[in-house]
């Protein structure tokens, strides 16, 4: 089996998103700041642009990804990504309803009702031996808090937002200690840190 991993690119002072939302083409210039394109596969999501350190990070990572996990949060602010992901595999969505547009699970999208633990638990199933990934705050702090989280990774960027949402907004688990990083990538306007979650 493989890791669980969470992240996100955070500005200096700490956030995922500015206010109301706010500050997403701040914090993802990096996505399109380099000589290395990476295809996605969400028919809404452009190639990436990336540096080169960047991009060989990105897509070893990628590539040992089996599945997501995310909120309905994030899979409705998206749409969907358009029908599926921009990695390419399945999304483990946690939602208390189910859409009425996709009410049954394909190899795009499944949907959990019952808790952090019982998608992550999907999610591994659907991973086999490689990594779940976790997307997106909420998420991300139900993770920490129920003990699931192996890796954290943040995509460190020279702005700061003043306000806004972190990452784990509301954390009761606290405090919460990491070690590493284990391993620190500078890519063109963002740093890779990776750190494991100290159980």
């Amino acid at each position: 089996m493989g890791k669980v991993i969470t992240g996100g690119t955070m500005s200096l002072d700490g956030y995922i998103a500015g206010p109301n939302e706010s500050g997403f083409d701040l914090l993802f210039q990096w996505y399109g700041n380099g000589d290395v394109e990476i295809p996605t596969a969400s028919p809404n999501v452009p190639p990436l642009r990336l540096s080169a350190a960047s991009a060989e990070l990105l897509q070893g990572e990628w590539g040992n990804t089996g599945a997501l996990v995310v909120g309905r949060h994030l899979y409705d602010m998206t749409n969907a990504w358009g029908g599926r992901h921009p990695m390419g595999v399945t999304v483990v969505v946690l939602t208390h309803r189910l859409p009425e547009d996709r009410p049954v699970a394909d190899e795009n999208f499944v949907f959990v009702t019952e808790g952090i633990g019982a998608a992550v638990a999907k999610a591994q199933e659907i991973a086999g031996d490689k990594d779940v990934v976790v997307n997106g705050g909420q998420m991300a702090r139900q993770c920490l808090e129920a003990g699931l989280l192996d890796e954290i990774g943040i995509e460190l960027v020279p702005v700061v937002l003043g306000s806004g949402t972190p990452l784990f907004a509301d954390l009761a688990a606290v405090p919460a200690q990491f070690d590493g990083p284990v391993k620190v990538v500078e890519g063109a306007g963002v740093t890779h840190l990776r750190y494991r979650v100290r159980k």
